[in-house]
C-alpha cells in the first residue's frame, strides 16, 4: 500500500471564480494564495483547497441533503458568533448537530456556499475516534 504523509490541497468545484472567491475570502475568513484562469487557491490554516472551475453541473446533494460537504473546525466561540454572522448574511444553515459520539464529536452546523456546494463548521470537542475507541 502507498503510505502517504498527508495532504496537499483538496478541491471544491465552482462556476463563478469571482464570486467564490468572494465567499471564501469574505464571508469565511480564508487567504487567497494566487489565481489563475480556472482556480483560485486559498489557504485555511494552513490547509489549501482549490476553487475550480467546472464544466460539469455543481449538484452534489439534492435538496438539504448533506453528505458530501466539506468540513471546517472553529473554536466555541467563533460557532457562537458564526451562527450570528451566517444569518446576517442571509446564509441559512439547514442544518445544526450536537454530536456527543461518533467519530467527529461536538457542535457542526451546514450552509452552502454560491454554488451549492456544502459547507460545515464544527466546534470539534473530539475527533477523530475510531472504531472501538
Amino acid at each position: 500500500m502507498l503510505q502517504t504523509s498527508g495532504f496537499v490541497h483538496f478541491t471544491i468545484p465552482v462556476k463563478e471564480l469571482d464570486r467564490s472567491e468572494a465567499f471564501y475570502t469574505q464571508v469565511m475568513g480564508f487567504r487567497k494564495l494566487r489565481r489563475n484562469a480556472h482556480m483560485v487557491f486559498m489557504e485555511a490554516h494552513e490547509t489549501c483547497f482549490v476553487l475550480t472551475l467546472s464544466e460539469n453541473p455543481i449538484e452534489p446533494n439534492r435538496g438539504d441533503k448533506h453528505d458530501i460537504h466539506t468540513a471546517f473546525r472553529v473554536s466555541s466561540a467563533e460557532y457562537d458568533r458564526a451562527r450570528i454572522y451566517l444569518a446576517e448574511k442571509g446564509i441559512r444553515i439547514f442544518k445544526e448537530e450536537d454530536r456527543p459520539g461518533g467519530t467527529f464529536q461536538g457542535r457542526s452546523a451546514y450552509f452552502h456556499d454560491p454554488d451549492h456546494n456544502v459547507i460545515e463548521i464544527i466546534d470539534l470537542i473530539r475527533g477523530p475516534v475510531a472504531e472501538g475507541e
